[in-house]
Formats: C-alpha cells, sequence, structure tokens
C-alpha cells in the first residue's frame, strides 16, 4: 500500500488515464427539451432552407434590370402591383415594370429576382414606387439552401447543444433526436473537520466549502448528481457509501481523504472492493498534486483534495473533462472547454521545474492591454480563487515566468 500511494503521474499520463471512459447510453427525446445534452448521432438536413425564396429586408420584390440606373437625381418607376402576404404563398406573376411590397422573410413572386430596401423608395399617389438606388439580381434575397442544403450534416455527434441549436434543428423538422443520457455524478464528501455551514465551527473544524461548490460545477457539466453528503472518517462508512454510490452513478467523486496524513482512508476502502484498480494516487501539479483515479465494479473513481482551491482546480483540469467525456461529449485535452486570453504579467511568478503550476491571477485593462497580478498560491484560501478571473499555467520544464511576458490566462 505504501508504494502505491507514491505513484505520481504527470498531467498528460494523468489526463490519457482518465479519459479512457466509455459514454453512458443513449434515449431518445424531443428537440424542444434537448438544451445541454449531448448528440449520440450526427444529424443531417432533409430539406433545404429555406425552401423558397425569402425577402431579406423590408421592401419592394422587382425585377433588377428595371432598376438599372436608378439614383437618388433619376429614380426608376414602377408600378405598384399589388402585396406580398407573409405567411402564403406568393402566386401573383410579376410583370415587367412592377414592384410588390415585401416584408422581410416573405416568399418572393414569380420572375422576381430582387428586393429594393424600403429605405430607397417612396411611394407616390398615383400608384407608383419611386426607385432610388438600383439592385443587382439576387439582392437582399435568401435563396433556396442558401442557410443549409438537404442532406448537408447539421450537426456531429458529441455536440453539446445549445438554446441556438434547437432552433436550428426545428428549422429543419427535427422532431426528436438521439442523445446520450444524462451522466449520474455520486458526490461523497469526507473529513471529521467539516461542518454545515450554520455551525459555529470548533478550533480545528471547517465549515462545507467543497461539497457544495462541486455540486455546481458538476450540474454545470451537464451530470446527475446525487450527493451523499459528508461522511465521517471511519473506514467502514466510507466503504458503505461508496458501496452505494458504485451501484448507483457512472462516476465516483470523493471530496477530502486524498492527502498523504494518517487519517486518509479513501485509497485503503476503493481498493477493498473486488476487481478494484488503482491507477494512480497524485499529479504533478499545483494545487491539487494529491488526487486520486482507481476504477471499482467498472466504475471510475476519482479522489479530489480536500483544501478547496485545489479540488475546484482539478475538477476544472481533470474532472470535467472526465464528466463531459462519459456524457457523450468529444475531449481531448484539458481545457478544451475553457476560453482564454492573451495579458501581460505584473510581476514574476516563480514555479518548480517538474510541476505544472495553476496559478490565479487578476486582470485589469489599460489603454492597451490586458494586464495580469497573481494572487496568493494557499489552497486552503477560497477567496483567492473567488477574487480570480482565470489561472495562467506554468509548464513542468520552466521555473517560472517573468514580469512583463505575455502569458495565455484561462477565464473562469
Amino acid at each position: 500500500m505504501a508504494q502505491t500511494f507514491f505513484k505520481v503521474v504527470t498531467p498528460q499520463e494523468a489526463l490519457r488515464a482518465l479519459l479512457q471512459v466509455s459514454p453512458v447510453g443513449t434515449e431518445r427525446i424531443p428537440t424542444v427539451r434537448a438544451r445541454a445534452r449531448v448528440l449520440a448521432e450526427d444529424l443531417y438536413s432533409n430539406v433545404d432552407l429555406p425552401h423558397f425564396h425569402r425577402a431579406a429586408m423590408d421592401g419592394y420584390a422587382v425585377k433588377a434590370k428595371d432598376t438599372f440606373g436608378a439614383s437618388q437625381s433619376l429614380p426608376a418607376y414602377l408600378k405598384l402591383a399589388g402585396v406580398v402576404e407573409m405567411g402564403k404563398e406568393a402566386t401573383q406573376l410579376l410583370g415587367a415594370g412592377e414592384a410588390i411590397r415585401i416584408s422581410t422573410g416573405g416568399m418572393l413572386p414569380p420572375e422576381s429576382d430582387a428586393v429594393v430596401m424600403v429605405e430607397y423608395t417612396d411611394e407616390t399617389d398615383a400608384g407608383l414606387v419611386e426607385v432610388h438606388r438600383s439592385v443587382s439580381p439576387g439582392q437582399n434575397v435568401i435563396q433556396i439552401g442558401d442557410d443549409i442544403k438537404k442532406s448537408e450534416l447539421v450537426f456531429s455527434r458529441g455536440r453539446r447543444l445549445r438554446a441556438h441549436d434547437l432552433g436550428a434543428l426545428t428549422g429543419v423538422g427535427v422532431s426528436s433526436i438521439l442523445v446520450y443520457m444524462r451522466p449520474r455524478i455520486a458526490l461523497i464528501s469526507t473529513g471529521d473537520e467539516i461542518v454545515d455551514a450554520d455551525t459555529e465551527p470548533l478550533p480545528g473544524q471547517v465549515r462545507n466549502i467543497n461539497q457544495h461548490s462541486l455540486a455546481g460545477l458538476i450540474e454545470g457539466c451537464g451530470g446527475e448528481l446525487r450527493d451523499w453528503g459528508v461522511v465521517r472518517d471511519d473506514k467502514d462508512q466510507l466503504i458503505r457509501a461508496i458501496g452505494e454510490a458504485l451501484q448507483w452513478s457512472d462516476l465516483v467523486l470523493l471530496s477530502g481523504g486524498s492527502s498523504m496524513g494518517a487519517k486518509d482512508i479513501a485509497l485503503e476502502a476503493i481498493l477493498s472492493f473486488p476487481d478494484s484498480e488503482f491507477i494512480f494516487h497524485g499529479i504533478s501539479v499545483s494545487p491539487g498534486k494529491p488526487t486520486i483515479f482507481a476504477k471499482a465494479c467498472g466504475k471510475p473513481i476519482m479522489g479530489l483534495p480536500g483544501y478547496p482551491v485545489s479540488a475546484l482546480v482539478i475538477f476544472d483540469l481533470f474532472a470535467a473533462p472526465v464528466l463531459r467525456k462519459i456524457g457523450g461529449e468529444e475531449v481531448t485535452g484539458i481545457n478544451q472547454f475553457a476560453k482564454t486570453l492573451r495579458a501581460t504579467l505584473k510581476t514574476n511568478i516563480a514555479s518548480q521545474v517538474g510541476r505544472e503550476d495553476y496559478v490565479r491571477v487578476t486582470l485589469q485593462h489599460d489603454s492597451e492591454r490586458w494586464l495580469a497580478t497573481p494572487l496568493p498560491s494557499k489552497s486552503g484560501a477560497i477567496f483567492t480563487l473567488v477574487k480570480a478571473d482565470g489561472m495562467v499555467r506554468i509548464d513542468l520544464n520552466q521555473d517560472g515566468l517573468e514580469q512583463g511576458e505575455e502569458v495565455e490566462v484561462i477565464l473562469f
């Protein structure tokens, strides 16, 4: 057991091991209920969109050649021949020298090939349309299939659907889709020192932070959360809780109980299960080195560090990709989903070679650039994470970063 406690891997090795998980099963649901769900099939359009020529502007449907040469000083005069009603088929044939009033999205009348914007026209009392700017064929018109063509790929499997995506799918007539089920994530917090938020902590005790923060992060990644609450530092209690969690979940997350302290029993509890497999205990990263990854009963188990900053950083870097992969998303590396920006470092940052450091920073913008200021790096100081706008990564082969250096900030 003592030897396994020092099986430390690099961040890249850790992520490769963590992503060797299989996605959950699938289900077919109505498209309108699929926001934030992950596609389990490639989707192709069954139709051209739009399926008729549509006006892209409010104005007048015309034959473009009837407007050639029109200007403010020498307008073209066209006979107002009618109006296209929204939601109805345009059947009135447009003759030479005629214009038909049309609204954005309306169907172009037969024989028309352009739309003159209403801003460049005036209607006269004589039933004429005065055109002050010429248009070319196809101008201000959305052609059949301009948005998407029949048989064209709409979305690939593994995409997490946004609200905009649902509109696109219903627009091409997709009323139901095959998606991955929401992965079931069991969260178990451990530690005799943890008390509830409404309890006044005694010396040596701390209020519960990780449990509530991690719950929100799990749900933000699309997981279906079941919280086992806080389990005390008792091996039998922890084994019982892990056993229940393994029966229900697709992934078990332990918060706390993964450091090298004498009372940390998480690894022993995990390895007590038949067919359990120890993968690693420790990632060469700061904060969050004492991270566990193992498998039991065919299910992955991650043990996150107990310190709040360490736990939340490790979740973002390692647990979130695993959760998304189990949920069916295509995941290839750390921070695939993170937004970043370039900033100039305001002070030096020291680092230890052989360890990948993630340093919290605040951002401010001067007249020309973004400036990144490092925050204190204590793993237990939760408000350094709350105040931070993002993190700066220092490669494990670097001994630090220098003031004035341009860095990439991983935004929260």
